[in-house]
């Protein structure tokens, strides 16, 4: 049986941890984990669920900075007005988490250390900018994605290092970004490919700016490289092929039980054409419900 301690501060969970104690938060990949014998649980386990300067969102009055806690679940992601309005990728992948009872228990601060990059909530991170926190005894330092996330479900966090809050930079009026997830059914999915787009447009109505990020074919979320070229352009028929192009060419993906290497490589070019023109459709406002998903039919008509 596990030693299990409840902390009530985040110095008190950082000092448990440097002691070989396992975090526990909302426990949906832990507990899950363990019942399917894919690991035992800890020997000792601290609870951080009563930690209040992990809950909640706060807005930099300065920089905009949108932190949030890494308490935060999933529900709350996709009802928040501050995420819904502005971080709308995020809410998107969040509704999709798991079933309702995963999105109320699991939290943003346990999908990111799992680090799987299969994750509903990792590609909409990259392309909003995200920055994540981390605390230990040492003091604090605050990481980009690419630096946390080495491999699949491995960070470079050390043992004693707490996440407490995911950072976002402030949006423009004319940015939109939206994420689209390939579905076999409506709940308890594990994505099969996913992609994630966020845009800002000139005035004009032409591109101003571009990031997309992959789910599921990469040991890691995958960034699509070499988009700036495409800023200044129309966000036409020409410039989505452009990014399906580059989706699939920069795609890794994996054959397993879910899926061949080749129908994730052409099903991921198909997202990727979908997240950008969804942002692209709410950067111009639009009203793309969230998950944008269900907005445009993916996973009711499949894939044409």
């Amino acid at each position: 049986m596990s030693a299990f301690t409840i902390a009530s501060t985040v110095n008190e969970a950082v000092a448990l941890m440097a002691d070989g104690a396992r975090v526990l938060a909302g426990g949906t990949d832990l507990v899950v984990g363990h019942r399917q014998g894919k690991a035992p649980l800890p020997d000792r386990l601290v609870a951080i669920d009563r930690i209040s300067d992990l809950a909640g969102f706060e807005i930099d009055d300065g920089t905009g900075e949108l932190r949030i806690g890494a308490l935060v679940t999933h529900a709350e992601l996709m009802t928040e007005s501050a995420i819904v309005d502005s971080y709308t990728a995020l809410a998107d992948g969040a509704a999709l988490v798991g079933s309702p009872a995963t999105r109320h228990a699991g939290t943003i601060g346990g999908n990111i250390m799992n680090g799987s990059p299969a994750m509903d909530t990792g590609a909409p991170l990259v392309v909003l900018g995200a920055r994540f926190e981390l605390v230990s005894g040492r003091g604090t330092r605050v990481v980009e994605p690419g630096e946390l996330w080495t491999g699949p479900g491995s960070t470079s966090a050390a043992a004693d290092e707490l996440l407490t809050a995911c950072l976002l930079p402030s949006r423009a009026s004319s940015s939109g970004s939206a994420y689209v997830r390939l579905e076999y059914r409506r709940a308890m999915e594990i994505a099969v490919v996913g992609a994630a787009a966020s845009v800002e447009l000139h005035d004009g109505g032409t591109l101003s700016s571009i990031r997309v990020a992959l789910t599921a074919v990469a040991p890691t979320i995958l960034e699509v490289t070499g988009l700036d070229g495409l800023t200044g352009r129309a966000v036409d028929d020409d410039l989505l092929t452009a990014v399906v192009d580059a989706a699939r060419a920069q795609a890794t993906p994996i054959s397993d039980l879910r899926a061949s290497d080749a129908y994730r490589r052409h099903t991921v070019g198909v997202m990727a054409q979908r997240a950008v023109a969804a942002a692209t459709a709410r950067a111009r406002g639009e009203h793309l419900a969230v998950p944008v998903n269900r907005s445009i039919g993916v996973g009711r008509k499949g894939i044409q």
